[in-house]
């Protein structure tokens, strides 16, 4: 399997394609802001062919440029429904003074063909099994995609090494991240949906699990098993969060 990954123009969002092998049809999950043309460098590097584009979430850092990507090659954007309304108007998930910086002065449109994930889903698109997890608190309508992850070869945002009897990935959006998780205090977001989607929806994950997050460097869920005082204290305390900094637009 081959995963390569870049950070966009702003907010260092990782914009990650999927694929069996090179030359191939692939996957691109959350394309943002200005990443257009190195996009289509690395597809053409690796011979790639978009067949569909994963969101995490519908925060315009990760969604910016879905619908000239998939316009372009007419391909379906996939998104929860729970942050669906944010691809034709991100403004309603924005804070006060990114509504101020971005509001009304970008064109956006949704995407001509958007199919809506479902909680549990397994969706079988470029010769990949990818399995849907929703987890709220970043937003309403927050995932995560897991699909296996033998013989990964990873380059760029998702360079690192790949720990031993590594059996799945998890493309996590701003759910979790190495050391950290998503912000909730924007429109949309709930610290305690994201305590229990941390609870229920991360901590079973095995520890072998690669993670690939929506901004930062690439870990494992036995890293932040150990190390994210996140999940620490969740794990400690059954959902319960004393007050660590969170990230994320």
């Amino acid at each position: 399997m081959l995963v390569a990954g870049f950070p966009a123009d702003a907010f260092g969002t990782n914009c990650y394609v999927v694929a069996t092998a090179p030359g191939e049809q692939c996957l691109v999950v959350d394309p943002g802001i200005g990443v257009l043309d190195r996009l289509d460098d690395l597809l053409a590097e690796h011979r790639l062919q978009p067949a569909a584009v994963l969101l995490t979430h519908g925060h315009l850092d990760h969604t910016f440029s879905v619908a000239p990507v998939c316009g372009a090659r007419g391909i379906t954007a996939y998104v929860h429904p729970g942050d669906r309304e944010m691809l034709a108007d991100p403004s309603k998930a924005l804070s006060a003074d990114l509504t101020a910086l971005f509001g009304g002065r970008l064109p956006y449109a949704e995407p001509d063909d958007v199919a809506e994930l479902t909680d549990g889903a397994t969706l079988a698109l470029a010769g990949l099994e990818i399995t849907v997890d929703h987890a709220p608190g970043h937003t309403g309508g927050s995932v995560l995609f897991r699909l296996p992850g033998h013989d990964v070869r990873r380059l760029g945002a998702a360079a690192g090494p790949t720990p031993e009897g590594a059996e799945q990935l998890c493309l996590s959006g701003d759910v979790l991240f190495a050391g950290s998780i998503g912000r909730t205090d924007l429109p949309g977001g709930s610290m305690p949906a994201m305590l229990a989607s941390l609870r229920d929806k991360v901590l079973p994950l095995a520890d072998e699990t690669i993670v690939l997050p929506g901004h930062g460097p690439a870990t494992t869920i036995g890293r932040e098993r150990a190390t994210n005082p996140y999940l620490r204290e969740v794990a400690a305390a059954g959902g319960a969060h004393t007050g660590a900094p969170a990230r994320g637009l």
